[in-house]
């Protein structure tokens, strides 16, 4: 099962910009996970509370968002659901397709409490 791996990187990416921002607990994290990616939302789930146990993210919250799979198809060009459509163009039946969407595994959000958010954290 990959997805501890990944779970073991958000907490590491997120606990490093913990530190950098003097923040000392977590209260969120959101992950946008990409429907055509080889990661399984309910395993990330399962594994995330005892994974950020002695960490700044123990007892976060946990959401994910789905980012849908879009395709483009490489011979009508149109674009297209690769998966409701088991990949096949439903324009023209061609299988070869460009994935533009739905691949991703990201770090949306972070929420913190709000008296740790650092002082000229909206100054951007």
């Amino acid at each position: 099962m990959h997805e501890l791996g990944l779970v073991f990187e958000v907490i590491k990416r997120v606990e490093t910009l913990a530190a950098e921002n003097g923040i000392c607990h977590v209260q969120k994290v959101v992950l946008a996970i990409g429907e055509s990616s080889s990661v399984v939302p309910m395993f990330i789930r399962e594994v995330y509370p005892s994974a950020c146990e002695d960490t700044v993210l123990e007892g976060s919250e946990l959401e994910i968002e789905t980012i849908p799979a879009r395709g483009k198809c490489r011979s009508c060009r149109r674009v297209y659901d690769p998966v409701k459509f088991r990949c096949e163009c439903p324009h023209c039946g061609s299988r070869d397709y460009e994935l533009l969407s739905g691949g991703e595994f990201l770090i949306k959000e972070i929420a913190v409490p709000e008296e740790e958010v650092p002082p000229d954290a909206g100054d951007e």
